[in-house]
């Protein structure tokens, strides 16, 4: 379990007193109990697997936004921080696919599904999204899919 995995981590990171990767895990350990509670559990329970995929996805998501955000604003010392704090989220999910990998789905694909123009990538990469889910990064199925169309 993830959710477990997380709790030792966050004794560890205590002993070994990294306040950077202390307070990320605990950020994430209060994701994961408002998950739970937007889920309409109870706070002491366990999220699944999935379920912890999903909330570290959606915080890599916000420190890949909030980097791209402090860059724009000139400010390295919260880039640098948020850089951190992705590192450390970014082991606890699987290994994305390649470019080269995803790009190898995405031709195969399209000849599976016989899309010729331009008019169904919509729906194409829609099709391609809920294949790779959690194997390939959205932005990347998205550039190859386009890609093919140029």
């Amino acid at each position: 379990m993830i959710q477990t995995q997380i709790r030792e981590e966050i004794k560890k990171a205590m002993l070994a007193r990294d306040t950077v990767r202390l307070n990320t895990l605990r950020g994430l350990s209060a994701a994961f109990t408002n998950e739970l509670v937007a889920k309409g559990h109870k706070p002491q329970d366990e999220l699944g697997d999935e379920d912890c995929l999903a909330v570290i996805r959606r915080l890599v998501k916000q420190r890949k936004e909030s980097i791209e955000q402090f860059k724009a604003g000139n400010r390295q010392d919260l880039v640098d921080n948020e850089s951190a704090e992705l590192a450390i989220l970014e082991v606890y999910l699987p290994q994305m696919m390649s470019i080269e990998e995803v790009r190898k789905i995405v031709e195969a694909k399209k000849i599976e599904l016989g899309i010729t123009d331009k008019s169904k990538l919509g729906m194409f990469v829609g099709t391609l999204m809920k294949e790779l889910k959690g194997k390939a990064d959205g932005a990347d199925v998205k550039a190859v899919a386009e890609s093919l169309f140029e």
